[in-house]
């Protein structure tokens, strides 16, 4: 009977976290195999950030991070850096930028941080193999043995990295669940995050006609809240705003968002009455926030006409449905659209230091598939590399009899 092919490290996903950690365990000396069921690599890389990849952010510390045990994620990222990434893009001379709020994105495109970590892995001689499916995954006394389309594998350590269920199109499977949940590891129930919200039909009615319309706002749901661009769709909200807000948000929960942060709009529509009492309540509000929002929103108060006629109740009603409009959305677009998976691999099952999985030596989980999920602005990605990087310094090697 033919030996199944052998590695030290064979690591299943060929995302930012896999190719990422496949550079780091072929430094360390180790013989690493990716897997990956995709026809070309890091597809969700060349995607991110409008085509520009946002490959970190300047201000990643934990606080950016949702998961049931929020100091799960600390160890991992103090071990490696945005500073330690950022040094690394440097060296292969990515020219780069921030945006905004500290969200770094490549000059040209996101296909130079896809062909650095392939540099990487080619430099550190850890192989590729793509259009491999998993059939099989079991537990040996030397390591682990894989059944693939395309033969017997076999190694030492197993990294599971193949992220969640986030925009299935680009191929995203729950293999990494069915692995967890085979080892007995717990999962956190997934979920879609920095994902749009829709609407229900009676308000996406009263709402027609205000898609593409875009304003500052804050938005809350329960203690979270943020405070960047808010973009009206033809489904329900999308912008900043509301994808940084979804991670937190619950099925049949209130968000509350104020449409003109910073005033005090009864105030202000009080003194516009006051200075011009002919001037339209429309007009007034428009000083505000966008004029196709201010219309639709006099028109959802039923407060229209010249300011000399509208009471202070009335003015007040309008306030309150722009500075504290309260919404429950029927829902969000789904995986479809969404950004990032939210749960995933329960952390109490890990070893915050190096990703392995505390009952199952050799096992180890990183990036997205881990319950551990980053605000928008490249602090998913910089979980990827500092996840990748702390399995990388802890993987086990052998040779399996």
């Amino acid at each position: 009977m033919t030996a199944p092919e052998h590695h030290d490290v064979i690591i299943l996903g060929a995302g930012g976290a896999g190719l990422f950690c496949a550079a780091q365990a072929g430094r360390r000396g180790r013989s690493v195999l990716v897997l990956d069921h995709a026809k070309v690599p890091a597809e969700k890389i060349r995607i991110s950030g409008g085509g520009r990849c946002n490959f970190t952010n300047l201000h990643t510390s934990p606080k950016n991070f949702l998961s049931e045990n929020p100091r799960f994620c600390i160890s991992a990222l103090a071990s490696f850096t945005q500073h330690d990434f950022i040094a690394l893009v440097n060296r292969h001379n990515i020219a780069w930028h921030e945006k905004t709020l500290g969200q770094l994105f490549c000059d040209g495109s996101s296909q130079q941080i896809i062909d650095m970590l392939l540099a990487e892995c080619a430099a550190a001689g850890a192989k590729i193999r793509l259009e491999t499916k998993i059939a099989a995954v079991e537990k040996t006394e030397a390591g682990f043995r894989l059944q693939t389309d395309k033969g017997v594998l076999a190694c030492t350590s197993l990294v599971v990295a193949t992220g969640g269920l986030s925009i299935p199109k680009i191929g995203a499977t729950g293999i990494a669940y069915d692995i967890a949940r085979q080892f007995g590891l717990g999962v956190v129930e997934p979920r879609a995050a920095l994902v749009p919200f829709t609407f229900d039909a009676t308000l996406k009615a009263e709402l027609d006609g205000l898609a593409g319309v875009a304003v500052d706002a804050t938005v809350a749901c329960g203690p979270a809240r943020f405070a960047e661009a808010l973009l009206f769709t033809h489904k329900g909200l999308s912008g900043p705003a509301i994808l940084q807000i979804s991670s937190y948000w619950r099925p049949g929960q209130e968000i509350q968002i104020d449409l003109a942060p910073g005033t005090d709009l009864f105030a202000a529509l009080k003194q516009a009455r006051a200075e011009h009492p002919k001037q339209e309540v429309e007009t007034a509000l428009a000083r505000f926030i966008p004029k196709r929002l201010a219309d639709r929103l006099c028109e959802r108060a039923d407060v229209t006409g010249r300011l000399a006629d509208i009471s202070d109740a009335r003015l007040r009603a309008l306030a309150a449905s722009t500075n504290t409009w309260r919404v429950v959305p029927a829902g969000t677009e789904g995986y479809r659209t969404a950004e990032v998976t939210a749960g995933g691999i329960d952390t109490g099952f890990l070893s915050s230091k190096t990703m392995e999985a505390k009952s199952v030596p050799g096992l180890y989980f990183i990036g997205e598939a881990v319950d551990v999920t980053g605000h928008l602005g490249g602090f998913n990605f910089q979980w990827a590399w500092s996840s990748g990087w702390a399995a990388a310094s802890a993987l086990r090697s052998g040779t399996v009899a």
